[in-house]
């Protein structure tokens, strides 16, 4: 029976491991049959914890996990978590942190996966160009509409997920109940600042490549 960990502060359960879904699509396994045999097989594992993103082969990875949970009939027991930020066109605004984007591409992903709603909707990168008040602002205006439930960032430094929650309480806005930064044995840079921080704001810690990117798999 797997044992459930809450995300942070928020009350929430997922299981301990989470299946990552960013080589689902042209960028590995184009096959949507068979990514949904992955996925069935993690759900029937005991995990309830699903994490992707709309720039994960172009839209092509939340499409074939809206497919696959909209045929299994198990979306209402999925925490369903995907993320904004990463180049999906031409123009120039279609990327990045700001409100525009944000209000935008949040339409373009709850389409591709299928579903009303977004568990956990994570801000990707940092922005330069974008006040982080005006991405949560955009983030909180999501929750307030029950678009999102959650929001969270990934690969953010220290001092920004700091700046992050100051601006959420000074303006009492949503705030980042997450941090997804890299992490396994021969990447051990977030031990320092990321995870004292989080501990700190009592954000969920969802680590991404483990296995290096693959170097600790045993297979290269």
């Amino acid at each position: 029976m797997t044992e459930y960990r809450v995300l942070g502060r928020t009350g929430l359960k997922v299981s301990p491991l989470c299946l990552g879904a960013m080589m689902f699509g042209g960028w590995g396994e184009s096959d949507p049959g068979e990514s949904a045999k992955i996925i069935n097989r993690a759900l029937d594992a005991g995990i309830n914890f699903i994490d992707t993103a709309d720039v994960y082969a172009q839209g092509q990875s939340e499409e074939f996990v809206g497919q696959a949970l909209a045929k299994s009939g198990k979306r209402d027991e999925v925490v369903l978590a995907t993320k904004v930020h990463g180049v999906m066109g031409e123009g120039p605004n279609q990327r990045g942190n700001s409100r525009r984007w944000i209000i935008q591409e949040v339409e373009n992903s709850l389409r591709r996966l299928g579903t009303d709603w977004i568990d956990l909707y994570q801000i990707h990168r940092p922005d330069p160009d974008t006040d982080v008040e005006e991405t949560l602002g955009a983030l909180t205006d999501l929750v307030r509409q029950g678009k999102v439930r959650y929001i969270g960032s990934s690969t953010f430094p220290a001092h920004q997920i700091v700046e992050a929650q100051w601006a959420a309480e000074r303006r009492s806005l949503e705030r980042f109940v997450c941090e997804q930064p890299p992490y396994s044995p021969l990447v051990r840079g977030i031990e320092t600042d990321v995870l004292p921080v989080a501990e700190k704001y009592g954000m969920g810690v969802i680590v991404w490549s483990p296995l290096a990117g693959g170097w600790l798999s045993g297979r290269r």
